[in-house]
């Protein structure tokens, strides 16, 4: 810049210097436009896209994978090209050059010029960093491990107590019963004959609060025989889970605590016509899920048969199959029975069922044990013992 430009550049700074714009209203107009719209923004963003919900943070679990967000991927990255020793170098020296440069900026880059093809070795050297900045986020994300399944998360107090039915139907029902109520326990090793007490009784609830069920589910009680079931004492439960479970306990079994309504309808047995043929998507897989898995699934004694899905239940088992379409006869229904047979012993072994829900069995297996529920109704409908076929083409028998 020679001085005939850098004197009208001076002019030029001297004449808006001297007219000015004004901090109120103009400058702090602007402000308020421009935070409006962020804030606009926030409220779009939060409505319509949300933040996912995760599991509680819990130390003991080591299949975690922490993450930053994405705008601090690529300083994470970097972190890779400085391992061990010199890790220092990545987390002090380099952010502390980084400052610096910054403060230092306008003491280094004092030309007035604003023109980009004026600014070729400023823009460049940002462009470089940009570009970092960029390489290292993508490199950041093609190298991360994938997160493990992460375990479903309540977002209301309803959700919670299905979530925990479910987690205690497949790792409680098999010592304390489906409904707490306990009994003579047969298949479970080094449990085998003992009475457990009744866990719904009014006398247990009313005496324990929810941290006290958390700790006994989470630590265990190793003198009685129950196994920790918390992650951090060599189980397979988060404290989120662990939490659902107390909370299944609490609402189900506590008369002072008064059930969501919507946690009343779905546990209810979805209800069958007269001689309507129930499916297994329906019907017979919440009792499956209630009932039977926590003793029919991987790990468990049980001659190998598993229920954790249709496949499972018709096609599993040392002695299968043990659901066979049409008949009555079949070892599941025995096993309900209460029948001492190859395949097994009586199914649940602590209690039998009620006989209205080995009636749902039944006229399952003798509707031709459908899975879905349009399978059902063109199976035709039950009548004593029988299969009436609609007017329709009968679905093949699994």
């Amino acid at each position: 810049m020679d001085d005939e430009q850098k004197q009208r550049y001076l002019e030029k700074y001297k004449q808006a210097k001297q007219q000015g714009v004004k901090f109120f209203p103009d400058i702090i107009y602007k402000d308020l436009l421009v935070s409006f719209a962020l804030f606009i923004i926030l409220v779009m963003l939060a409505t319509f896209v949300g933040v996912a919900n995760e599991p509680k943070a819990d130390p003991s679990d080591s299949s975690y994978i922490p993450r930053p967000e994405w705008y601090f991927l690529f300083l994470f990255e970097m972190l890779k090209f400085f391992p061990g020793q010199i890790e220092w170098v990545g987390t002090i020296v380099v952010p502390t050059v980084a400052i610096l440069a910054l403060f230092l900026l306008p003491f280094l880059d004092r030309k007035p010029a604003r023109y980009p093809g004026k600014r070729w070795r400023a823009i460049g050297v940002m462009g470089v960093v940009v570009l970092a900045m960029i390489a290292l986020t993508i490199r950041a994300v093609i190298t991360t491990p994938p997160q493990v399944e992460a375990e479903t998360v309540a977002t209301t107090l309803s959700e919670s107590i299905l979530i925990g039915q479910d987690l205690y139907s497949i790792n409680c029902v098999e010592c304390h019963g489906p409904d707490g109520e306990g009994g003579i326990i047969e298949g479970v090793e080094g449990l085998e004959g003992y009475d457990m007490k009744s866990i719904s009784a009014q006398d247990e609830m009313y005496t324990r609060t929810d941290d006290t069920l958390f700790n006994v589910i989470n630590y265990g009680q190793p003198d009685l025989g129950m196994q920790p079931f918390g992650i951090a004492y060599g189980g397979e439960l988060s404290i989120g889970e662990i939490e659902t479970i107390v909370d299944f306990m609490r609402y189900t079994w506590d008369d002072r605590a008064e059930l969501p309504q919507e946690v009343t309808q779905a546990s209810a047995m979805p209800t069958l016509g007269e001689d309507q043929v129930p499916s297994y998507d329906v019907h017979i897989e919440p009792l499956v899920k209630r009932y039977c898995i926590s003793c029919h699934r991987p790990g468990k004694k049980n001659n190998n048969y598993l229920m954790q899905s249709y496949e499972e239940v018709m096609n599993t088992g040392d002695h299968a199959p043990n659901v066979i379409p049409g008949d009555l006869a079949s070892n599941l229904i025995r096993m309900l029975h209460r029948e001492e047979i190859d395949a097994g012993g009586p199914m649940p072994p602590t209690k039998a069922l009620k006989p209205e829900i080995i009636a749902i069995f039944e006229r399952w297996v003798l509707g031709g044990a459908p899975q879905t529920p349009e399978e059902a109704a063109a199976a035709g409908t039950v009548v004593t013992g029988t299969l009436t076929a609609p007017q329709t083409t009968a679905i093949p028998t699994p």
